[in-house]
């Protein structure tokens, strides 16, 4: 298939810039059969059966943008990818000019200039990345203690926050408790699962007194997720690595959820690709760059709570994968039509697995 059978045309007007007042106010697609209905997040446990397993990304977004300086003055931003062993990390670099292997470079926090008390250094130790599109970098200490004091929120590039430099501003009090689920757990992503940032205190407790269960597993969302596709044939594309870790409890919930005629739903993209990795490879954890695309078999998701996805992007593949191209199309021209808040921060929509029965 073509890259550009998935594309579509978005006013910029319609891309969130903003989460919704309150969490579960948002609005939510049921499109799982058509007509498609327009409702409140907040009415999802009515959408559900007793019965039903909710599988929830219990990831935690980390501060994983971070700002410094090269030895000679030039201004660089670095976006930690995966944090390894011995305060080494992968990062992206944004600067001018790339420093040269062993460069040391001077790091500082949220709010202060570089070279200030409390900074730190990063040296550069070289490629990585599938296509050494990622730098290799050695922290002078614990990388998750760094960037939880010097690191700023790592918002989707369509959201615009900061003018000038990013370097003078702190966070904005909203993003840093918004763009983060109420039930994250295990930090390493940087990006936000986001169809579950709809959930609160108050929808939770309404899906358990409907008898809906709830599981988890960890997926730590990278910043691919945000890659545009750049080849014109899907079958091209080169997908990125994610860390992902199923407990064996959430096997057994979603074993039993099945055997008492109970739906498993996916709440999020993220849940469907650690979920499917698994089918695949019977590996509770690992890494996982499984591309899913119209024709894909699924095994183990029967409904999808999601977001809706970049023009073109991988995760649109996957939701026409999920419930047919033709459908999700039709589902998005509704959507636009009746001004939808699209992608991060945007509404929702629950889909039903084409072909289930």
């Amino acid at each position: 298939m073509n890259t550009s059978d998935f594309d579509f045309t978005l006013a910029p007007d319609l891309i969130a810039q903003h989460p919704a007042r309150v969490r579960s106010q948002s609005r939510l697609l049921d499109g799982r059969v058509a007509p498609a209905t327009d409702r409140i997040f907040s009415a999802l446990p009515s959408l559900l059966q007793a019965g039903d397993l909710l599988v929830f990304n219990d990831t935690e977004v980390i501060k994983a943008r971070l700002f410094g300086e090269k030895a000679t003055g030039g201004k660089l931003e670095l976006l930690v990818e995966r944090v390894l062993d011995n305060c080494e990390v992968v990062a992206h670099l944004r600067v001018s000019k790339k420093p040269q292997i062993g460069a040391v470079l001077r790091m500082a926090g949220a709010g202060g200039g570089v070279g200030r008390e409390g900074g730190f250094s990063a040296t550069l130790l070289g490629r990585a990345g599938n296509q050494g599109e990622l730098f290799l970098f050695r922290f002078s200490a614990d990388p998750y203690a760094l960037m939880a004091q010097h690191g700023h929120v790592p918002l989707p590039p369509y959201i615009e926050r900061l003018k000038g430099s990013a370097i003078e501003h702190a966070d904005n009090p909203e993003d840093a408790a918004r763009y983060q689920t109420v039930f994250a757990k295990h930090p390493g992503a940087v990006a936000a699962p986001t169809a579950a940032l709809h959930f609160d205190a108050d929808v939770l407790q309404a899906l358990s007194q409907k008898g809906v269960q709830t599981a988890s597993i960890t997926l730590h969302v990278g910043a691919g997720t945000f890659q545009p596709m750049k080849t014109a044939k899907i079958e091209d594309h080169v997908m990125h690595h994610e860390r992902y870790a199923i407990p064996p409890a959430t096997l057994a919930a979603i074993s039993d959820c099945k055997a008492r005629g109970g739906r498993v739903v996916a709440v999020g993209t993220t849940t469907v690709r650690a979920l499917e990795s698994y089918a695949q490879t019977q590996q509770l954890s690992g890494d996982t760059n499984i591309f899913i695309t119209p024709g894909f078999r699924f095994q183990m998701v029967d409904l999808l709570l999601t977001n809706f996805h970049l023009p073109k992007s991988t995760l649109l593949m996957l939701v026409s994968a999920f419930s047919g191209r033709d459908h999700i199309m039709q589902l998005y021209a509704h959507a636009i039509a009746n001004r939808y808040r699209f992608f991060s921060y945007g509404d929702a929509m629950l889909l039903d697995r084409q072909g289930r029965t």
